[in-house]
């Protein structure tokens, strides 16, 4: 068999400190990031997805960052074809290729592949995004909640997409979405992968949580989404019901205050948080995750040549 392509990813929840640890590395080794953030891939959003800032671009490059407009189709399929180029093209240059970010789906995308899914049914879609546009799209996941539990825990309650994607296999073919994946498991591993999952304790995570909302307020949230909207970009769109910006558009519809609009993102970002743990534990082996003060230490070890794996970053 050949030999596979060493691929170091950092992840962990939002708020956990993975950029900044990569950061901190590129100082040290020849660093590329590939941003495996499904919120990053799109241009304009920069407060609210917490791109790194020019600065920090010039320490450390990032691939798949402003790759699409807000209003387009970008996928963990697509992530995963134009990660591999983009490590490809790192590699060729005598640089070392990271994986930094937080969303799980890419990152197994990536790695293993995409089972192939269901065929899509306009008919079934057409008819499920006319309800989520009546009763919202949390009425469609406690649909999905009632008929497939186990897709639904993976699933954001407003994530419309995905509920009226796992909906549709239900009602096309019968069958449970989750059993359907499972039954399909992703193949062998493409890369020589280390992940290095920092964890931190949920006290502190959550802290830093509210810290970093506070933040983004501070930097022009509130008018990043007025001018998101002025562009033409749609509250409905996907991406612009993402944690921050839904309950800012409801701020500036003077349906809430400022102050219960940040404590809302606060609250949905800690809970999103929350998932994200649950997601990386059953993704990820036990010897992956790390606090944040062993993170610079196991990855040090794993870029210098030759050296010993510590107790994070094992094979998965």
């Amino acid at each position: 068999m050949d030999r596979k392509t060493p691929l170091i990813v950092i992840t962990g929840p939002t708020g956990s400190g993975k950029t900044a640890i990569a950061l901190e590395l590129a100082r040290t080794y020849p660093l590329e990031a590939v941003s495996a953030d499904s919120m990053q891939v799109y241009r304009h959003m920069d407060i609210a997805t917490a791109k790194p800032s020019k600065a920090e671009l010039s320490i450390l490059p990032h691939h798949l960052i402003d790759v699409a407009e807000p209003d387009e189709e970008f996928n963990a399929g697509m992530f995963a074809r134009r990660a591999r180029d983009a490590i490809h093209d790192i590699l060729s240059r005598g640089k070392i290729p990271v994986i930094v970010g937080g969303t799980v789906l890419y990152i197994k995308a990536l790695l293993y592949g995409l089972a192939s899914a269901p065929p899509r049914s306009n008919r079934i879609r057409a008819g499920l995004t006319a309800l989520a546009h009546e009763k919202g799209s949390s009425f469609l996941w406690k649909i999905l909640n009632r008929l497939d539990p186990d897709a639904a825990r993976n699933i954001g309650v407003n994530d419309r997409v995905r509920s009226i994607r796992a909906l549709e296999i239900v009602f096309l073919t019968g069958r449970k979405a989750s059993a359907f994946h499972r039954e399909h498991a992703f193949a062998e591993i493409r890369y020589d992968a280390r992940i290095v999952c920092v964890m931190p304790d949920r006290a502190r995570l959550y802290e830093n949580i509210d810290t970093r909302v506070l933040r983004m307020v501070e930097k022009g949230l509130v008018e990043e989404a007025r001018r998101l909207l002025d562009l033409g970009f749609g509250s409905a769109l996907r991406s612009m019901q993402t944690l921050a910006y839904r309950h800012v558009i409801r701020y500036l519809e003077s349906q809430i205050g400022l102050d219960e609009a940040v404590s809302l993102i606060q609250r949905d970002t800690r809970r999103y948080a929350k998932r994200q743990i649950t997601w990386m534990r059953s993704n990820y082996g036990p010897g992956s995750f790390c606090a944040p003060e062993n993170a610079m230490t196991i990855l040090s070890g794993l870029l210098r040549p030759r050296s010993p794996i510590g107790p994070a970053g094992q094979p998965v």
